[in-house]
C-alpha cells in the first residue's frame, strides 16, 4: 500500500490504495511511518510524498478506522513523526487531499499542487472534529479567514487559491516536485534543519486548554457521530442534533 523508491538523495513515498481513493487505514499509517523512517536512515536529503492515481488521499478510511480512538492516536503520532523528520518533505498533491489527507500535506514542509487538486476538511459533515494541531497549522498556512471557511463552512480550497495564499508553494505535478526536491537536497542540511524547527514552531503543537480538549471529546462521543456514520452507510443526509 505504501511504495518507496530513491533516486539519488531524493526518496519518493507513494500512497497506493486507489480503490479506496488512497484513504488511510492502520496499515497505511504504519507503512507511512516506516517509509519515512527508512528514508531518513538510508540517507535521504529530501522526501516527496504523493498518491497514486487521481487522488492524493481522501482522508481516513470512513468504513471504520476513523472512529477508533486508537487509530486516531496512531495517525496523530505518525503525523508528528513526519513533521519532525530532519530533512525537507514535499507533498505532491496529485489530486484531492481531504481530512487526514490534508493533515498529511500539512505535516510536510512544502506543497506542490496539481492544477485540479483540492484541499478540504469536511469533518463537520460527518460529526467528528479535528485536533488542535490541525486547526492551528491550517491557520498558519492559509490564514484565519480561509481556515474558518474550510472548517466551519467545509469549503474546499482550489489549487489556484491555495497558491495565492501560499499554502501551495508551486503548481505542478510529481515530476515538478521531485525536481524541486533534488535541488533542495543539494542545499546545506543543517541550515534546513534549523529552518524546519523555527517554521514548525508556529504554536500548532502547544497543548490545548482543557475546555477545547473537552469540546473535541464531546464531538467524538456524541450521538451526532453515530448519526453521521449511519447516514453515510444509508447514503442519506445526516440529521444532526448537537447531542
Amino acid at each position: 500500500m505504501i511504495h518507496s523508491h530513491a533516486e539519488g538523495s531524493v526518496t519518493t513515498i507513494e500512497l497506493d490504495r486507489q480503490d479506496k481513493r488512497n484513504a488511510l487505514n492502520e496499515d497505511m499509517v504504519d507503512g507511512l511511518g516506516k517509509a519515512f523512517a527508512d528514508a531518513v536512515d538510508a540517507g535521504a536529503r529530501a522526501i516527496v510524498v504523493t498518491g497514486r492515481g487521481s487522488v492524493f488521499s481522501a482522508g481516513a478510511d470512513l468504513s471504520g478506522p476513523v472512529y477508533d480512538p486508537a487509530f486516531l492516536e496512531k495517525l496523530i503520532a505518525t503525523l508528528r513523526e513526519i513533521e519532525s523528520v530532519p530533512v525537507p518533505v514535499i507533498a505532491a498533491l496529485n489530486g484531492s487531499a481531504l481530512g487526514a489527507g490534508l493533515q498529511l500535506a500539512m505535516a510536510a514542509d512544502l506543497r506542490v499542487m496539481a492544477p485540479d487538486a483540492l484541499a478540504g476538511i469536511p469533518a463537520a459533515k460527518i460529526g467528528v472534529a479535528v485536533d488542535e494541531w490541525t486547526i492551528r497549522r491550517l491557520v498558519s498556512l492559509v490564514g484565519a479567514g480561509q481556515a474558518r471557511g474550510m472548517l466551519i463552512g467545509c469549503d474546499p480550497l482550489s489549487a489556484d487559491r491555495a497558491h495565492a495564499l501560499g499554502f501551495a508553494n508551486r503548481i505542478g505535478d510529481l515530476t515538478d516536485a521531485q525536481h524541486w526536491a533534488s535541488t533542495i537536497a543539494d542545499l546545506a542540511p543543517l541550515t534546513l534543519q534549523h529552518y524546519k524547527l523555527v517554521l514548525n514552531g508556529d504554536g500548532a503543537r502547544d497543548d490545548a486548554p482543557a475546555d477545547r480538549q473537552a469540546a473535541m471529546r464531546r464531538a467524538w462521543e456524541s450521538e451526532d457521530v453515530v448519526e453521521g456514520r449511519a447516514a453515510r452507510s444509508e447514503k442519506r443526509k445526516p440529521e444532526f442534533t448537537g447531542k
